[in-house]
């Protein structure tokens, strides 16, 4: 008897014991919780480790308690994702001000001369006979600074060693050149221009107070700057440019985009005054739109006379006569089927000045 009393008096304070160290844990936990929420308020990113905590304590352990090697491991999956958070918020927003030396820049690679944004009206690219200032920073020397290109585009510098190739390129091209030739200094600073422009020409006559042989400054100029520059008379009405390998072109230079039209080198140019009166016509007749004295000229045809006299009416028929006068002041007339010439079955006929054409009906 004594032996079950002391059993249970036994198992009675065991029960104590082990209530009081779960209660003295449950209070552990919650100081701990409160401490923890407190240093969240202060800090961001303890919140944020203490919400992954919560959320991993919750999902690992239904009953809300952990070991701890389960603490570790979840605080230090939490710091890895607060470390990861942080370093994707400084690369989104970089410091708005570096302190400290900044390097030097990477300078930018000279444009391609293919590149499509250097218009031809923007560039100029050195050739045989151009007169360069080329001005080094930092030389003494009291030579000149005129250099002339040679007739095979070859550039004799001195401090450039050898000849150096320089048709082709612009000024800005020609002196990152000279700059990587130039050897007794380190990194000099070169600049180059055009003094004398000599390798892009025209030629130009016709009604222009100074005709002759012009230089362009740039890859291609304007007709109206050319003509500025050369004067162009009153009686200046007209001009035609003939270039190689291209029909010669007929400009109006009363026309805004006849005047605007790019001249190169090699343009030969001539200025005309206002076309001349016509003394030659033929005469066109009924079935047409727009009957009566019209202008001819050398090997006009038939359908050029047709379309020239505003083409054949919709009720006409397709039958065309040509009355032609003879010698003895006698009319000859010859019938055509405009719709067999259109189709090339026969012939567009070349009209005579004099001749009357009329549209006579189907047939």
């Amino acid at each position: 008897m004594k032996n079950l009393l002391f059993a249970a008096s036994a198992l009675i304070a065991t029960l104590a014991i082990t209530t009081s160290g779960q209660v003295k844990s449950v209070a552990a936990a919650n100081n701990q919780a409160a401490t923890n929420s407190a240093a969240a308020n202060r800090n961001p990113a303890n919140g944020t480790r203490v919400r992954v905590l919560g959320q991993n304590t919750t999902s690992t352990s239904p009953a809300g308690n952990l070991s701890d090697t389960e603490i570790t491991k979840t605080t230090a999956k939490a710091d890895a994702n607060n470390h990861t958070e942080n370093s994707r918020v400084r690369r989104a927003n970089p410091p708005a001000e570096r302190r400290g030396p900044v390097p030097n820049p990477v300078p930018s690679p000279v444009p391609s001369p293919s590149n499509l944004l250097m218009a031809s009206t923007q560039v100029y690219r050195v050739g045989p006979n151009d007169v360069l200032d080329i001005q080094l920073s930092g030389n003494s020397n009291r030579k000149s600074t005129l250099f002339t290109v040679l007739s095979g585009g070859m550039l004799e510098y001195p401090l450039a060693g050898d000849p150096v190739s320089v048709a082709g390129m612009t000024t800005a091209e020609k002196a990152s050149l000279l700059r990587q030739r130039i050897k007794i200094f380190e990194n000099p600073s070169v600049v180059v221009n055009v003094r004398d422009y000599a390798s892009h020409t025209v030629s130009i006559t016709g009604f222009v107070a100074t005709p002759g042989t012009k230089a362009l400054r740039r890859e291609a100029v304007p007709l109206y700057a050319v003509l500025a520059e050369v004067t162009a008379l009153p009686e200046a009405a007209r001009a035609t440019i003939t270039r190689q390998g291209r029909p010669t072109m007929v400009l109006d230079l009363k026309e805004s985009n006849h005047s605007s039209t790019l001249v190169v080198a090699g343009d030969v140019i001539k200025v005309l005054g206002e076309a001349p009166a016509p003394t030659e016509f033929f005469f066109a007749g009924e079935g047409l739109n727009a009957p009566g004295q019209k202008p001819y000229h050398a090997e006009l045809t038939l359908t050029q006379a047709i379309l020239a006299s505003g083409g054949v009416k919709t009720s006409a028929g397709s039958r065309v006569r040509v009355s032609r006068q003879r010698a003895d002041g006698r009319l000859v007339n010859e019938d055509y089927d405009l719709r067999k010439i259109q189709s090339g079955k026969i012939p567009d006929p070349a009209l005579q000045k004099g001749d009357r054409i009329e549209i006579i009906g189907s047939h």
